[in-house]
């Protein structure tokens, strides 16, 4: 299933349950213009095909006490296949790192961390330094969080 390949039911499906994952299948249904049960093999078909990954629950980070945002940015050692294959694995063993992204320009990677506080990001930090050969590391800290949303701008018009 591609993105040219979801109609405008199962594209406003998407758009209902990013907004709202607990939303109980007859509103969904309802709000969609499908009876329950095609509404249910549709969501079942998004989530059999990958488009629909899970669904979570949204947590305010600062109430459970990760109270400190910050951004690092990688830059490689080199861009092997060996060293790709290295960060990969190295991230993986670091909890606090809840997203990862190659860059395009001056950094190769960026990396969100969320974290209790200052000295635990500092301890992630040495962490990360003694185990993956990088040529700079630079952290950029979040004072506020203006605007945050899981809910992707679908096209919910198209055809």
């Amino acid at each position: 299933m591609t993105k040219d390949t979801l109609d405008r039911i199962d594209r406003k499906i998407i758009y209902e349950l990013m907004r709202d994952a607990t939303v109980p299948v007859a509103q969904l249904a309802e709000r969609v213009g499908l009876s329950q049960t095609p509404c249910w093999k549709r969501i079942q078909k998004l989530e059999a095909a990958g488009v629909i990954m899970g669904r979570v629950a949204l947590v305010d980070q600062d109430r459970i006490g990760l109270g400190l945002t910050v951004f690092v940015e990688i830059e490689a050692m080199d861009h092997s296949r060996e060293w790709r294959a290295e960060f990969r694995k190295v991230i993986e063993g670091f909890p606090v790192i809840v997203e990862v992204h190659r860059m395009a320009g001056e950094v190769d990677y960026l990396m969100k961390v969320v974290v209790h506080d200052m000295a635990t990001f500092d301890s992630f930090y040495l962490d990360l330094t003694r185990t993956l050969a990088c040529r700079n590391v630079t952290s950029k800290f979040s004072m506020e969080s203006i605007r945050q949303t899981t809910a992707w701008p679908i096209d919910i018009d198209v055809a």
